[in-house]
């Protein structure tokens, strides 16, 4: 009889499981407010400046962007299409899109031979090269910018956008050879024993396993760049060159008259990288994580 009553399974009562439920969620009921909060927090400088760039410059210097709520027949996109038409901010665009895009490319793709040459490749003084890529981590740029700002000179390439991407991507490096190592070295490495067994040398075991397998690093990579150097200032300043941030700088000069240019601009140059960063988020968590497990 005993033996019996133990082999009878107990069925949860319904209602316990709904109770459960509801006190769970009554649990995370503060945390998901102060969340709520902090995200409205963070987005109220953003909606501000969205609202300023669809307001006409009278309205704008003289009331508060908040008015927009009260008197909505103060919007206007007349900003956007002005602004679109000034062969200024669309020259400065596509300097910004190079600039970004190019460098990123480069990171990416050096990144990812040099990273793998790290991981699976042994050869002289591997450990100590790659000692001084993570030296390189630390040191700012801002040190270089004299240094690089005459050797550009002398080589001819100073005021060029190709000048400011190869700085970008010498700074970007070490970063990215450090990500992608750390990432390729968590592949199994059966998978590439197996692979040099069927004959398959390096460059095919690179492009047919470890840029697919690899994907995730390699995106969380692209991503980083492309949003680090989208926003520069400083680099481009320094060079000559003249992305969206240097060409808003620029307008700043005249800001009681010519705030109907600049927050519109401004609002163009953040919601490129935000909708960047908010399309791939995911990437940046497997980034951070990448070679943290093995």
């Amino acid at each position: 009889m005993v033996a019996h009553a133990e082999s009878i399974p107990v069925v949860p009562d319904p209602a316990d499981a709904l109770s459960a439920r509801i006190l769970r969620a009554l649990a995370k009921t503060p945390l998901q407010i102060l969340l709520i909060v902090i995200g409205l927090l963070w987005l109220i400088p953003t909606i501000g400046l969205f609202v300023t760039s669809i307001m006409p410059a009278s309205a704008a210097a003289s009331e508060g962007w908040w008015k927009v709520f009260a008197h909505p027949s103060l919007a206007t996109f007349a900003n956007y299409s002005a602004l679109f038409h000034n062969s200024g901010l669309t020259s400065a665009l596509e300097t910004t899109a190079y600039i970004a895009v190019g460098n990123t490319v480069l990171v990416v793709i050096v990144g990812a031979l040099a990273g793998y040459a790290f991981a699976w490749l042994d050869f002289p003084g591997r450990d100590w090269l790659f000692i001084g890529v993570v030296g390189l981590l630390v040191v700012p740029l801002q040190m270089a910018l004299i240094p690089m700002f005459k050797l550009y000179d002398l080589t001819g390439i100073s005021g060029s956008i190709v000048s400011v991407i190869l700085f970008h991507a010498a700074f970007g490096l070490p970063f990215g050879i450090f990500l992608l190592r750390n990432f390729f070295v968590g592949i199994p490495k059966d998978i590439l024993e197996s692979a040099r067994i069927d004959g398959a040398n390096e460059m095919w075991i690179f492009l047919r396993l470890i840029l697919p397998l690899g994907l995730p690093a390699i995106a969380s990579l692209a991503i980083f760049q492309f949003l680090w150097t989208w926003n520069d200032l400083i680099v481009s300043l320094t060079f000559g060159v003249t992305p969206i941030t240097v060409w808003i700088f620029g307008q700043l000069r005249e800001f009681t008259s010519s705030i109907e240019i600049i927050a519109p601009a401004s609002f163009i140059s953040l919601v490129v990288p935000l909708v960047v960063f908010m399309a791939f988020q995911r990437y940046f968590v497997q980034g951070l994580l990448a070679g943290s497990v093995k």
